[in-house]
């Protein structure tokens, strides 16, 4: 089971964010802070930490940060 807030905190240590907290209801695509490269990194780190592969197709369906919460527990 993952763990919500240790994924929000691992994203926010990927965006470089250190003036506020994200939450499960932001929608990651409009954070000033995401990139292509932001997206490669998540994308590692989901890999690396959760044991799970989300295709590219399955990830642009994604909108928030609770979605990509979602879509790992779906996938452990």
């Amino acid at each position: 089971m993952i763990d919500q807030n240790q994924f929000l905190a691992q994203m926010q240590e990927i965006l470089e964010i250190e003036d506020r907290t994200l939450s499960p209801d932001e929608k990651f695509r409009e954070l000033p802070e995401w990139s292509s490269l932001a997206y490669l990194s998540t994308i590692a780190m989901i890999d690396d930490e959760y044991n799970v592969i989300i295709s590219a197709a399955d990830f642009r369906e994604l909108q928030t940060l609770g979605d990509i919460v979602r879509a790992i527990s779906e996938r452990q």
